[in-house]
């Protein structure tokens, strides 16, 4: 059981002060009846609830998949660039939603957006090995063992090693690359070492989730019953 007026901060319906002057207007009831003390306990998930006379949904958590355009930086805000967030509606923004991992300023695609911390840490920790795909270009003629070199575990910056990974060459300068890991430029990082340089890249595949290929570049959309199914049942499995 939780406040009434904490139940309906934490979906960003407005600050605390604000929800508690409208409930003791007569602006919320619960199982149809008003509700005038803002500290009245009820259970959230299966209170019925409306707010103006609008049905009021209720979400633990929010997921939002976003598909990154470039020159967004993967931060909750920073005062000289835009973030990922910039231009998220007020209501998502103060539940507190943050993104999920890091894409490289200049790459694009998959990024969860969500204010699930525990489930966050655990797509994201190395020792769970989730997997993350990406599809990239580069330049230069890559090693004729690099597929190997990733499955064994490359080397990186000479002495870094990073756990196995998959190469898939694609041609014409194009490859996948499937990594368990989430260091910094990684993937960059892994091709460097093979003689190439990425120019492009984008994250297709992360855990379960696979891009909306429909999302435009800075597009977004929440994540939808099954796709937040199959975030629990993998950070169920990893839990065990």
């Amino acid at each position: 059981m939780e406040r009434l007026d904490k139940v309906l901060g934490s979906q960003g319906a407005g600050t605390r002060r604000e929800l508690q002057e409208r409930i003791r207007r007569g602006a919320v009831t619960v199982d149809g009846r008003i509700v005038r003390r803002p500290e009245t306990k009820i259970d959230p998930e299966n209170a019925r609830i409306t707010l103006d006379g609008a049905p009021f949904v209720y979400r633990k958590y929010v997921y939002l998949m976003m598909n990154k355009a470039p020159g967004l930086l993967c931060a909750t805000r920073d005062p000289e660039a835009p973030t990922v967030l910039t231009g998220l509606p007020e209501t998502i923004l103060r539940r507190g939603v943050f993104p999920a991992g890091r894409l490289d300023r200049d790459s694009v695609g998959l990024l969860l957006i969500t204010d699930d911390g525990d489930t966050a840490h655990l797509l994201l920790s190395p020792s769970r090995h989730v997997k993350k795909t990406y599809f990239i270009r580069y330049d230069g003629t890559l090693d004729a063992d690099a597929a190997g070199r990733f499955a064994e575990g490359i080397r990186i910056d000479g002495d870094e090693l990073c756990l196995p990974a998959e190469l898939v060459l694609l041609g014409d300068g194009e490859a996948r690359v499937t990594v368990t890991e989430g260091r910094y430029h990684q993937v960059k990082r892994m091709i460097a070492a093979a003689g190439g340089t990425v120019t492009f890249l984008r994250r297709e595949r992360f855990g379960p989730l696979v891009l909306d290929e429909t999302l435009a570049e800075g597009g977004w959309r929440e994540l939808y019953e099954d796709e937040i199914a199959q975030i629990r049942e993998i950070t169920r499995k990893t839990r065990g």
